[in-house]
Parts: structure tokens; sequence; C-alpha cells
């Protein structure tokens, strides 16, 4: 009868069980069935996408919405110390870098011989490293991709670091997260294709002592987690395993170099990969259009150039969509300001749309947020814990989880462990808070925040201290600080200081109303100061603060001077101003000629931000031919050439008084590591100087009506031998 019944099973039946047999006999049916019951749990945790807090109603299905991300192959660990967003609006892609598909990260590219082993993914905050963490996960679970790899453990930073001074063995860590792998034994992890992720490196509270810390081999030895990370992170502790780590820049030099075989940079969407985003998440394709109609307008392009982070995309989405559907607006938000100030109005009202307990008033609530969003900023701390919102008075309970106020403002992430760990959603949004609270706090006290190191407190008659002097103090911090710190910040300080934005948020949430003001006095405090800028990307913020006041005098005028052909009436400020223009355009240049403005150093000084143009776009030539340009411009030009972000590619900077002095300036930048620079024209007679700096990545050098002694000639021959140099005139 059993014979009977077994014969009418259907063959696919017949051959799973034979391999059943045949597995169980080996001891192989144990890493079949634990690979499955791995695949299943990390299947059901990575097929819906959360944006915002963890409800379901936030969550979906992360096949329908993810838009793949622009990655690229290339570059180094080096430390990117400059503010994420303002970096952002300056830089773009190099001819040098290759684009590479996710699922390929571990797949040798053609002049390679074996696969990488271990993958460092730096990007920004809110770019879409966890995302695509989630997705190679996903696809591989689901059997679509990188089958080879047997099994994948996925760890966040922000989850060990919550047991950072436990011990543990590598299979008890592996068993604490993964139970599904608990059969697993010693000779199974040495056997098999494993994939160790380590998603946030620059969360990361271990020290990771790659110098001190003992080595481990033994996947049984029970040691400190630090010690763990570190031994599979160099490949002593099963050194065939493969390892990828996420980080934003800042923090990827944690990792010494030669411990990584492919740096990998998640550089968000390009433009393509916006307007897919924008289709998916909005269902009504006509309202998807307009809305990426409206951030590509000229008053938004900041914004527009922002969005290629995936997270601006979603706040763009939720605030402009909510105003094209649900209200009555005219007129859509214009400026960075104005679409934050939707964004928390909209996430306020979503408490009146479910069944909330009634809690404190919209306003109370957000003053508490800001001023934890303060506090940490302040700190430079973008997690904190349920003591950091209870030293602001804020109820992790009630307030971060069922308030609509923090409805996807704060987002709140529990880790294996369940342990409760916050953050907002972006650095942008902390910011934003931040500079309400510091705002609203003068508006309702009197208290300025941020008092000056250095100015003296002055009082009006009736005693109270004049708003222009929190103005002034956030300018003069944000201008004093390293990297941009505040920069962001001050943007959305002036921003809210609009009566527009004031009427807004008084109607939207219930801040305290007051009397009309003026902004001209800040206006011009920050002519003043872009009038004494030189050579830096301060003045570029300025102006993206003018354009929060409203205030477009500048960039009107040096276009008005532009259009003319009349360069002569444009002062150095309006110099600073042409270099914001040229910035935040959506037009191509061909090339970008000096001598079409003016022929001097000081132009050049003021224009050498435009030497970092618009993201994704490949540069123009940058022609300083006859500029009447001497050794000081030399210094601008070396320091753009020694950015990572730097893709000067083309440069002549023939019959220019440059001397010695000046070519060696140059030179320090040509030898940089960073130094993309493809093809050379110059006149001068310091070749010798010239020949030390030459680099692999020099293509063609144009050296014609130099006059090349005996000294120069065997040099540049030596040199040229080493290079990989095409062209030479």
């Amino acid at each position: 009868m059993t014979i009977t019944c077994f014969s009418v099973l259907p063959c696919h039946l017949y051959l799973l069980l034979y391999l059943q047999q045949i597995w169980f006999r080996s001891g192989s049916w144990a890493l079949f069935e634990c690979q499955a019951k791995l695949k299943s749990y990390l299947l059901d945790e990575t097929k819906n996408l959360f944006q915002g807090i963890d409800e379901d109603e936030s969550s979906t299905a992360l096949n329908k919405i993810y838009t793949e991300l622009y990655i690229t192959k290339g570059g180094n660990g080096e430390v990117n110390s400059e503010h994420e967003v303002i970096e952002l609006e300056c830089t773009r892609s190099t001819s040098e870098e290759k684009q590479i598909h996710l699922n390929e990260i571990f797949e040798p590219s053609s002049n390679e011989e074996n696969p990488p082993q271990r993958v460092l993914t730096k990007g920004i905050a809110g770019i879409g490293k966890t995302v695509a963490v989630q997705k190679f996960t996903h696809d591989w679970a689901k059997g679509t991709a990188n089958q080879n790899i047997q099994y994948i453990f996925p760890f966040t930073f922000r989850d060990l670091n919550l047991i950072k001074d436990k011990s543990f063995s590598l299979t008890e860590l592996i068993g604490y997260y993964f139970e599904e792998v608990k059969d697993l034994e010693t000779s199974d992890y040495n056997d098999s294709h494993v994939l160790f992720i380590f998603d946030g490196l620059d969360e990361s509270k271990f020290p990771l002592n790659f110098k001190t810390n003992e080595m481990c081999r033994s996947v049984t030895k029970t040691t400190t987690i630090d010690t763990l990370l570190t031994n599979l992170m160099n490949g002593k502790l099963l050194h065939h395993a493969l390892v990828w780590i996420t980080s934003r820049p800042a923090a990827a030099s944690k990792i010494p170099p030669e411990f990584v075989n492919r740096v990998t940079e998640v550089r968000g969407f390009n433009d393509e990969q916006k307007e897919e985003y924008f289709q998916k998440k909005i269902s009504d394709k006509d309202v998807a259009q307009k809305i990426f109609s409206h951030l590509q307008s000229k008053p938004l392009r900041s914004l527009y150039i922002m969005c290629h982070i995936p997270v601006f995309c979603w706040i763009s989405a939720t605030a402009l969509q909510s105003l094209l559907t649900h209200t009555h607006e005219s007129e859509l938000p214009k400026t960075l300001t104005e679409m934050y100030s939707h964004f928390l109005i909209i996430q306020t009202k979503r408490k009146l749309q479910k069944d909330y307990q009634e809690c404190e008033a919209d306003k109370d609530v957000i003053m508490k947020l800001g001023k934890l969003a303060f506090e940490q900023l302040k700190k430079g701390n973008i997690i904190f814990y349920e003591d950091d919102l209870k030293d602001c008075e804020i109820d992790p309970k009630q307030a971060a989880v069922y308030s609509g106020v923090c409805t996807q403002i704060i987002r709140k992430e529990y880790g294996l462990h369940k342990k409760e760990i916050y953050s907002f959603v972006h650095l942008s949004v902390q910011e934003f808070l931040a500079a309400l609270y510091v705002l609203q706090t003068f508006i309702d006290s009197g208290e300025n925040l941020l008092q000056s190191r250095t100015s003296v407190r002055v009082a009006s008659e009736a005693g109270e201290i004049p708003i222009i002097l929190l103005y002034k103090n956030a300018v003069n911090e944000a201008l004093v600080s390293d990297y941009g710190r505040w920069d962001l910040f001050l943007r959305f300080l002036l921003g809210l200081s609009q009566d527009k934005n004031q009427k807004l948020l008084q109607k939207g949430l219930g801040f305290k109303d007051r009397r009309p003001q003026s902004n001209r006095e800040t206006i011009k405090y920050i002519h003043e100061k872009i009038k004494k800028l030189s050579y830096t990307d301060k003045s570029i913020n300025l102006f993206h603060c003018l354009n929060e006041l409203g205030d477009q005098s500048l960039v009107e005028q040096v276009q008005k001077y532009q259009s003319s052909g009349d360069v002569s009436k444009i002062s150095p400020a309006h110099w600073s101003a042409l270099a914001f223009v040229l910035l935040v355009s959506n037009e191509d240049l061909a090339v970008f000629d000096l001598k079409k403005y003016s022929r001097s150093d000081e132009v050049l000084e003021r224009l050498v931000p435009v030497l970092k143009p618009n993201y994704f776009i490949l540069f123009f030539p940058f022609r300083l031919s006859d500029c009447n340009l001497t050794e000081r411009c030399c210094r601008y030009i070396s320091s753009v050439l020694n950015l990572k972000s730097s893709g000067l590619e083309k440069l002549d900077m023939t019959r220019n008084k440059l001397h010695d002095p000046g070519i060696k300036l140059l030179s320090d930048g040509l030898k940089s590591p960073n130094c993309k620079l493809q093809r050379l024209s110059i006149t001068n007679k310091g070749c010798v100087f010239l020949a030390r700096g030459l680099t692999s990545t020099l293509k063609e050098l144009d050296l014609s009506k130099n006059k090349i002694q005996d000294e120069g000639v065997k040099l540049l021959s030596e040199v040229l031998n080493k290079c990989s140099l095409e062209t030479l005139r």
C-alpha cells in the first residue's frame, strides 16, 4: 500500500525526496534547512519599505516603490568633512567613475581576475545605503540574485552598539540575531560561502582597534564584539567570508584601506531616476508630473539638486502631493523653508485622521522636538536614546510613537533586541526643527540661544534685544564654523523669519503671532559679508540664504550685466553672485572662458566654486588663457585639484605670468590622488616643477611656445615614461 501511494506522487516530489535522502545521509540537509529558514525570515523582514514610522499605512512593498540607485565604483576611503547637503549642491560624478549595479558589487570587473572580498559602500545621510542593503538582501532571499552566497547575515551598528560591552563568539553572535541557523556546526561556517553586512559604520560606537585587538581565528572563541569585527574585516576570522560595510563618507576612514578590496558610492538618483521615483510614489500621474515640473523650475533648482537624495524626494512628494490634492493652495512652495514648513504641518495633521488620544498642543510638542534637535545638533548627534528625549520632557511612548506631530518626523527603531533608538528621518529635518525652536524661543521670550562669543549684548530703549542680533549671530556662527556645520540651519532660520512662513506656522500649528518685520537690515548685513568673502563656498550659502529671504537683487543685477555684455560695472559681490547663478543653473556650458567676464586673479578667485560643477553633469573645459593671471591664482586651482569632489578635467592656462612659484603650487595639486585633470595647456618656464607634478590621469599636455631648457627636457622625458600621456605638443 505504501508503495502504491508513493508511486502516484508528482515527479518533482520524487526528486525532492531523493535529494532529501542524499542530503540527510551526507549531513547537508541541515544546511539546506537552515538556509531555507534564514531566507524565509529575511524575505519577510525586507519585503516592505517603511517611509516614516513603523505603521502599516506607511509601508509599501519594496519591489513596488524601489527605484534603482545610481552607484559608482571607484574612489578611496578619504574623509569628507563637508556638510553633506551643502557639498551635494556643488558636486558631480566624473568620467572616471563607473556605474555598477547593486547586485554586482561582489562581481569581478573585466580587468580583475578575482572578485572583491571586502566592499566599502559610502554615501551621505538619506542617500539610500540602508535601502540598498535591504534590496540586496531581499533579492538573495527571494532567490533572484547572488545565489552563490549560501548565507547572508545583515547587522546594523545601531543594533550592535547596544550590546557592545558583552562578549560573544562569532557563532554565538550570529545565533543571537539569527536563531534560524542555530543548528549549523562550526565546520559549516568554514565550508560555506558567507556574507556579513555591517550597515551604518558612521553610527558605530566601537573603537575598531585594528592595531591593538588580539587576533581571532576561531568562530567559537569568546571575545569582544570589537575584536570579532576587526578580525572579520581584516580577513583573519573566516578568511574566505565576504564582508560589506556601509558608511557616511566622514567615517569611511575607520577601515584601513588595505582591508578594502572595492569602494563603491551610492550617489542616489540621477535625473531620470528622480522622475521614475515620483511616478512610482504618486499614483496620479498628472499630479506626479506637476510636482516634477515644479521642482525643475528655477526658484526650486536647489531643492531639485537635493532630490538626488531619496529622502528629499519623499519630503517633496509628501508636501506637494498633499497641497495639490487636499488643499486649495494656489501657490506651491518656492523655497526650501516653505517646503519643510508645509511638510511639518501635513505630518502634524495626520493625527486628525487617526484615533489618537488627547495630548499636548501641537506647538508645545514641536518646541520640545525642536529643543531636542538643537541640543543634539550642537553635539553633532543624529542618533539619540530615550534619556535624551526625557531630558527635553518628551514622553517617548506618547509623543514619539503615537503623536501625529512626531509621525514621520522622529523615527523609532527597535533592533532585534527590542531596545528603542531614535532619530529624525534626515539631518535636514533636525536642522529645520532646531532653527524653528531657536526663532520661536526668541519670539516667545526674547532669549537669544545663539549668543555671540564676541559681540556685546545691545538692548533697545524698551529693554528688548533686537531680533537682528539673532540673525547676525547665526550668520557669524555659520561663517566661522567648520565644514558648513550650521549652513543649512542658517538657511532655515532666515527663511522662517519671513512673514509668509510665520503666518503659515501660526495658522497651521498655533505659533505666537508677531508683528510684521522687515528683513532689510538682515539682507544688508549678508550683502556686506558677501563683499568681504573671497575664495570660499561660504558666499554660495549666503546666496541661498538671500533666496530664502526673497532677495534676488545681486543675482538680478549680475544677470542684467551678463545679458548686456557690460561687465565693467560688476563689483566683487556681483562676481560671487555670478558663481551662484552658474552653480544653480540647469543649463550646460560648452566651455567656461574667463575672458568673457574679466581677466584678473580677483575675478577668478570669486568664481572658483564654479570649478565644482553640477551633480551628474560632466565637466566643461575651463579656459583661463591670456587672462593676466599670476601665481596667486595657482593656489586656488591647486586647492580645487586637491578636492575629492573635484571634476576639473580640461584646463587651459596659456599666456599668463605664472612664474616658477605658481607652477610649483599647481604641481602640488597635480600630484594629489584626487586630481582628475586629463588635458593641460600651459605656457611657462617652470617645466621642472611641472614635470614633478604630472600624474597618470593626464592624457594630453600642451607645452607649445615654451622655451624648454636641457634640464627640463631631461626631467620631462623621465616622467613621461611613467605616465600614460597620449598627446604631447
